[in-house]
């Protein structure tokens, strides 16, 4: 089971990585003046996913909603399947802070979860 929560970490660091990328750019981009470094390189990301509308689509919603929906679920099943996690049901915190996989996976389902966010009320108000 450790093996299948590592595999579980490693696809969503990997799929969430091009959200990560843009949403941390465009934050470089808003607070630095334009004519630093790391605003104008920020500019270039930026202007990459803004050129390219599958970026959007692909990169920016379906990617964070696969991490969201295998977290989800790898969640749950944990919750479920192991007796360690199915023991400290009233516990919920003390448990997923002993099991630093499941607080990981957690941690990405919920930064994908704040992603889908963003960009579905940046949809909305356009």
């Amino acid at each position: 089971m450790q093996a299948t929560k590592r595999a579980v970490i490693g696809a969503q660091l990997v799929l969430m990585f091009p959200s990560v990328l843009f949403m941390g750019a465009l934050i470089v981009w808003a607070l630095q003046p334009q004519q630093n470094e790391p605003a104008h390189a920020a500019q270039q990301i930026v202007m990459w996913y803004a050129e390219r509308m599958w970026t959007l689509w692909l990169l920016l919603i379906a990617l964070p909603l696969v991490v969201l929906v295998t977290g989800c679920v790898t969640l749950a099943r944990n919750w479920h399947d192991d007796a360690k996690l199915s023991r400290a049901v009233q516990q919920t915190l003390t448990a997923i802070r002993a099991d630093w996989a499941m607080r990981f996976v957690a941690a990405t389902t919920l930064t994908a979860g704040v992603v889908l966010a963003i960009v579905v009320l940046h949809m909305a108000a356009n």
